[in-house]
């Protein structure tokens, strides 16, 4: 019989079995791994748990054992929910009147983001004790790499993180998910697999067979759109495509195909990269109330490039793919997206290029959500060359380069552009209800 490999999740005693027991043999508790490759595997995927939920209820005793909602406004969002509340079909990214009507008992508490994220800090710096190779992927994930680690910490990775999650629960009260594996695709997956407080393990020698009977959706990349046009094409589960040669599957799908071919299949060859390269910025209004004309829309527009012009700027990138999203009334998304021949930060060459996108698409349909995202990106060493463009638009760009000056000396509301000055004070438009800057 082959020989497996125990672990304790709560007091990190190892040892081995035939069969994976009930209980640890040192402290009695029923949360014991076993597996065969269990100390060979050094990639983890760490997902907090329902983590803006979990942070509320640490800090409000009263809230435990009850249905928790972070979120609000009248057309908002949920950020998160507790799992009391996803037993009622509350889920992330729901509208909130949705998670009112299937929850009604709920309590309901808007973001606090600055704890969020002193908590996130947290968590981040027990994970770089563990390995310098930590990727961070949101607020409350990220990938570790644990390769070489186990003579510096005298235990496995397995153990490591073991030690690491119970740190976690004990120092900063929240819990964590842990899955490890042999790649990052699936220590993802693994992360989900148990939740919450999870710990899960897909070997080598189990990928294959773990996936076949998967969904193709579990793949990341294959959204509704694209898992549905591999359903019409007789791939339902990841076995199917592992059944079909990879060169059919590139020519059938392209790049996207090649792709398919090598993650049915376990292959993931990414690194955990440290740095976290970002590839895009982006930023984006939800409204109270729809907006169904040009005007209003593209004032909204103008103080979304005006915001991600300054995030560009003060992280030093240019780009030269601008992205114009728009969500309908109806929760349906529009997306276009333009090439610059010379890459920008520029507020002014940011919106030039969005409103023109905008004016497509401002044909009386009421929107709920606009953004404005910009990819492509580099660094901004000789950015938007003033000689290099038209000079109606190096006029421009000069103009806010000055305008910038002012704005660092006196701050950001010293020059209001004119466009944008009746949305500041507050006389035309309704109050945008949220405004989210994401990196991706």
């Amino acid at each position: 019989m082959p020989v497996l490999h125990t672990l304790c999740r709560d007091c990190a005693a190892t040892g081995t079995a035939t069969a994976a027991p009930a209980r640890c043999a040192s402290c009695g508790s029923p949360r014991v791994l076993a597996h065969d490759e269990l100390h060979t595997l050094s990639i983890a995927h760490i997902d907090c748990d329902a983590f803006y939920a979990s942070i509320e209820k640490r800090d409000d005793p009263s809230l435990a054992g009850k249905p928790l909602i972070v979120g609000g406004g009248v057309r908002g969002v949920v950020a998160t929910c507790c799992y009391i509340a996803r037993q009622s079909g509350v889920r992330s990214a729901m509208p909130m009147f949705t998670a009112r009507r299937l929850c009604p008992d709920a309590v309901v508490i808007k973001p606090d983001m600055a704890k969020y994220v002193a908590v996130s800090r947290r968590i981040r710096a027990l994970m770089e004790d563990l390995t310098p190779l930590v990727e961070p992927l949101s607020i409350d994930e990220a990938f570790l790499d644990l390769s070489g680690t186990a003579a510096l910490h005298k235990a496995s990775p397995a153990r490591v993180l073991a030690r690491f999650a119970r740190r976690v629960e004990e120092e900063i009260g929240i819990t964590v998910s842990v899955g490890l594996s042999h790649n990052k695709f699936l220590a993802k997956i693994a992360s989900d697999l148990d939740k919450p407080r999870g710990f899960a393990v897909i070997g080598k020698a189990e990928t294959l067979a773990f996936l076949a009977d998967k969904p193709v959706g579990l793949i990341y990349g294959v959204g509704r759109v694209f898992g549905e046009a591999l359903k019409r094409d007789g791939f339902e589960t990841i076995g199917q495509l592992q059944q079909t040669a990879p060169a059919e599957l590139a020519r059938r799908y392209g790049e996207s195909g090649a792709r398919l071919a090598r993650l049915a299949r376990g292959d993931d060859p990414r690194t955990v990269a440290p740095d976290g390269e970002t590839k895009s910025v982006s930023s984006e209004t939800t409204f109270n109330s729809d907006l169904d004309s040009f005007e209003p829309l593209s004032i909204e527009l103008l103080a979304l490039c005006e915001r991600l012009s300054e995030r560009l700027k003060a992280k030093g990138l240019v780009g030269d793919t601008v992205t114009l999203k728009l969500k309908s009334a109806g929760f349906r998304l529009r997306t276009r997206a333009r090439h610059l021949m010379i890459p920008t930060q520029l507020a002014g060459v940011l919106y030039d290029t969005g409103v023109q996108l905008l004016a497509r698409e401002a044909d009386g349909t009421a929107f709920r959500l606009i953004g404005i995202g910009i990819s492509g990106l580099g660094t901004a060493s000789g950015a938007d060359p003033v000689d290099l463009l038209e000079p109606a638009i190096g006029r421009k760009a000069a103009a806010e380069r000055a305008m910038d000056r002012v704005r660092d000396r006196f701050g950001r509301d010293a020059v209001i552009r004119g466009k944008l000055y009746t949305r500041v004070r507050g006389h035309v438009l309704p109050d945008a209800r949220k405004t989210k800057d994401e990196e991706g």
